[in-house]
């Protein structure tokens, strides 16, 4: 049966420089302050932001539950751009079904995640690509957290 499904995609205009924008997504400081949902927190247990390095990080959301995953980051472009694998974890950083991990047993263990900042004098265009199915990612809540992310990092840059 053919589909118009299409993996995540989203487009976010910042009222920033792009060099700020890339340290948000590079210093453990910024990140701790908007990489998860509004009400959640985000912990890591590891961050060595450079080419091969890794990040094993937890979003804890009100009720208690945790999200833990790990990644690599294959390519960092500073200021242009940025990828990296997320795969679901367990608090020991070992990587798990997701399924086990109480989430979509369509849900793929790992994604890829580019993310790619454009200078638009003094603004940055934000590009985020997910190799997950956009529908599924809408169905899970993970497409509704990338949004809000982006709502609380696009706060925290005008603190700045």
């Amino acid at each position: 049966m053919p589909t118009d499904d299409h993996e995540i995609l989203i487009t976010r205009v910042f009222d920033a420089p792009r060099e700020l924008v890339f340290k948000a997504w590079a210093d453990p400081e910024h990140l701790t302050r908007w990489y998860a949902p509004r009400g959640c927190t985000v912990t890591f247990r590891k961050l060595e932001f450079r080419l091969g390095g890794t990040f094993h990080s937890c979003i804890r959301i009100p009720n208690g539950d945790e999200c833990w995953c790990t990644g690599v980051y294959r390519e960092i472009i500073e200021p242009e751009r940025i990828v990296f694998t997320m795969a679901v974890a367990n608090a020991n950083g070992d990587s798990i079904e997701p399924v086990d991990a109480g989430m979509d047993p369509e849900w793929p263990r790992e994604t890829i995640v580019t993310v790619m900042f454009a200078d638009l004098g003094g603004k940055t265009k934000l590009t985020l690509h997910q190799t997950v199915l956009e529908t599924l990612a809408k169905r899970t809540g993970a497409y509704p957290s990338w949004i809000e992310m982006l709502d609380r990092l696009a706060d925290s840059l005008s603190r700045n």
